[in-house]
């Protein structure tokens, strides 16, 4: 386990890697004995940090759902991340060329809450319940922790990008609502684009063969600290394509197909 004061180190090291857009070292490499229980408090003392300078906690991320992302980092569970005022950005907003480090982009699926919900034993049908509507999203990925040590060549591991806040940056939503129960979630897709040209696509099932399992891994995973999905927030479910880079220059374009669309600009 951490020392509370590896545990502050650790935080100010991803705020100041945030603010002054160079990457910091592998907390993995750093502290070989870390916990996966170590990186959550990495990320709640950083989210801490930020709520202090004036931020306020619209929702949760949920990432690593998808076999191929569990199977890269050699783990069997999803991960999640905070939701921050400051990430939300408009449809078709243009993205400061300062904004970020290395900025990636996923498509998801985003349920707005219109009830708490909490509990060891939440369902899928307990998510949809509580679920006011869902729209299609873009979450836009940033990673404050090197992707690999230059020396030794050690890649980051799951530590690495919870403790990073799920690699956690922004979100962009479209502007269609779409009540949770009127249609399979699992047939829900999107084809993406950067600069007109097709680079992912991928369908609902992708995300634990169904966008609200990941929120009931997440409401299961929040009771165990006496925490809860609240209503009003914002649940990014977890991507069904794999990451697109997002270079400077780049429109990047979602299409959701009956669902509308969803862009953005990388200056």
């Amino acid at each position: 386990m951490l020392t509370h004061e590896q545990v502050l180190n650790a935080a100010e090291a991803l705020d100041r890697a945030e603010r002054d857009r160079q990457q910091t070292g592998l907390l993995s490499l750093q502290y070989p004995d870390m916990t996966l229980d170590d990186a959550y408090a990495v990320q709640q003392s950083w989210v801490k940090q930020k709520i202090v300078a004036g931020r306020r906690v619209i929702g949760w991320k949920i990432g690593l759902t998808s076999k191929a992302m569990q199977d890269a980092l050699k783990i069997n569970t999803p991960d999640s991340g905070v939701l921050l005022d400051d990430m939300l950005f408009e449809e078709g907003a243009t993205i400061a060329a300062d904004r970020f480090i290395q900025p990636r982009i996923e498509a998801e699926l985003a349920f707005i809450m219109k009830k708490p919900l909490s509990g060891q034993y939440v369902s899928i049908e307990d998510v949809l319940d509580a679920t006011a509507f869902v729209v299609p999203a873009l979450e836009i990925l940033d990673t404050r922790i090197v992707r690999s040590d230059a020396i030794s060549g050690q890649l980051r591991t799951i530590v690495d990008t919870v403790a990073d806040n799920a690699a956690n940056a922004g979100i962009i939503m479209g502007s269609q609502r779409i009540a949770p129960d009127s249609l399979d979630m699992r047939w829900m897709g999107a084809i993406v684009s950067r600069n007109a040209t097709v680079e992912e696509t991928g369908l609902g099932a992708g995300v634990l063969n169904h966008p609200a399992r990941g929120i009931v891994w997440l409401a299961r995973r929040l009771a165990q600290y006496g925490e809860q999905i609240e209503a009003g927030q914002t649940v990014l479910a977890g991507s069904f394509i794999r990451p697109v880079e997002a270079r400077h220059g780049d429109t990047i374009h979602a299409d959701f197909g009956p669902l509308g669309t969803v862009s953005c600009y990388f200056a």
